[in-house]
């Protein structure tokens, strides 16, 4: 069985505590493979739906313009500010180690300071690399954590991405590390559950995080699913959102489709934006799926994995160096 509930007090407004202190809203915006001007315009539009979550990475090629729809939003919006928007860039592979990954917080900086004045978070976007890529991007990313004043860009929170439960361990006891992961987004949805790593990160309380739960439409015409959206009369990607808030995730929700942002982020109820209670019940509004349907859920799980190349990252290991 799926660690699950059949009803969950959750509005579009519902933010979960990270474990330093930070606040992430629930319901985020995800912004892979958005050709720039398209990334903006969407970016804008979620935003204006009521999203203030946006999820984007260096290897998008897209951050810039996505900051500069948050500016844009920001200032054109009475009653939002900046701190009322979550924005979350990663680190590639390809920026992976400690001199890379500084200069790569400058690249980060280049693009979007301007915009939005820091970062909500920043995630190291894969382990694809190695022990000493991955431990020395960390320790580089500490650095603008631990000091807020730099010069280079303010950095609130830091996580990972992808990582499993050893990629983690091996952060946690390298000399030198002094931060937890705030966050781990891995891919997520009834075919790839993962139970065991979600049953980990639960216990070292880092926020497990949700990418692609619509399967990037992989899915979508699966027979068993359809079975379900007609069985149940739900929408099945109201099943596949709804089973991943369900879980108690942060769900990132992405569509290159404008009139679905809007349909997308109404699978959540409306929530009242407070400086207050802003935990997952503190404003009236829940989910739910019928406890049948769960069940049918669960038994889809095939460990089938759709990103990178249909191969799953938190199972790497590194070659011997």
């Amino acid at each position: 069985m799926t660690i699950q509930t059949a009803a969950k007090q959750l509005t579009r407004t519902t933010k979960y505590k990270l474990n330093n202190g930070n606040w992430i809203p629930a319901a985020g915006f995800g912004v892979y493979l958005l050709e720039p001007e398209n990334c903006y315009q969407l970016v804008y539009e979620a935003l204006l739906q009521g999203y203030r979550h946006i999820d984007t990475a260096m290897g998008y090629g897209n951050q810039k313009d996505a900051a500069r729809a948050v500016a844009d939003f920001v200032q054109k919006t009475d009653g939002v500010s900046r701190e009322d928007i979550w924005f979350t860039t990663k680190i590639s592979n390809a920026s992976q180690g400690y001199d890379e990954a500084k200069l790569a917080v400058q690249k980060i900086a280049d693009d979007v300071k301007e915009y939005i004045g820091y970062v909500d978070l920043i995630l190291i976007h894969s382990p694809l690399t190695s022990k000493k890529k991955r431990v020395g991007t960390w320790k580089a990313l500490q650095e603008y954590v631990l000091d807020p004043n730099n010069s280079t860009l303010v950095v609130h929170s830091i996580g990972v991405s992808n990582f499993g439960e050893h990629h983690i361990e091996e952060l946690l006891h390298s000399d030198g590390v002094t931060i937890k992961p705030v966050i781990n987004q891995i891919e997520l949805h009834p075919w790839l559950p993962k139970l065991k790593l979600r049953e980990y990160l639960t216990k070292q309380n880092i926020v497990i995080e949700a990418y692609s739960p619509l399967t990037q439409g992989v899915k979508l015409d699966d027979p068993e699913l359809l079975a379900l959206e007609k069985k149940f009369n739900v929408s099945k990607i109201e099943i596949l959102a709804k089973w991943a808030y369900l879980q108690g995730f942060v769900v990132l929700l992405k569509t290159a489709n404008k009139s679905r942002v809007k349909q997308n982020f109404e699978i959540l109820p409306p929530g009242k934006e407070s400086k207050d209670a802003l935990d997952e019940g503190g404003n009236l509004g829940k989910i739910d799926l019928d406890l049948d349907l769960l069940d049918a859920l669960d038994k889809l799980n095939t460990g089938e994995v759709f990103c990178w190349n249909n191969t799953d990252p938190t199972e790497n290991r590194d070659e011997p160096e």
